[in-house]
């Protein structure tokens, strides 16, 4: 599962952006075979007082926590094309906005912690893991 939680100041993201971003970040997992009810988008607006940088409050930012578990980066060259789509993908919604202090990060778990609805997710790409994409829900297996 990836799960985005996006930390921002008001005024960021209207209710379309975000949509538009949770929309294209599934988009982009299902198209590397992940179920799309895998992806969890979480925008949490901040208000300018609570968020800080270099102990110092930003009146506008961005700081996004992302977790993989069904899928791991296998290496260095791998985990730099990750970064660069998540950029990709985060400019067209920043870079209106001048002054703007953004970062990202993501950690890769451990597949043996997680469970949907009370169940281990199937091992990745087997006949089981594509039947829950295809169904877009989870089922025993």
């Amino acid at each position: 599962m990836p799960l985005w939680t996006i930390h921002h100041t008001p005024g960021i993201f209207t209710g379309d952006d975000k949509n538009q971003l949770a929309s294209h970040i599934t988009d982009h997992y299902e198209k590397v075979g992940l179920p799309r009810f895998y992806v969890v988008t979480l925008f949490q607006e901040t208000r300018p007082e609570d968020f800080y940088v270099g102990g110092e409050p930003a009146p506008a930012g961005i700081r996004i926590a992302i977790d993989h578990i069904a899928r791991r980066n296998p290496d260095q060259e791998t985990r730099r094309r990750t970064a660069q789509w998540i950029r990709g993908m985060l400019q067209p919604h920043i870079e209106r906005h001048t002054g703007l202090h953004w970062e990202f990060h993501v950690d890769e778990t451990s597949r043996d912690l997680w469970m949907i609805n009370g169940i281990v997710p199937p091992p990745e790409g087997s006949d089981a893991e594509k039947n829950w994409a295809q169904q877009n829900a989870t089922s025993p297996y």
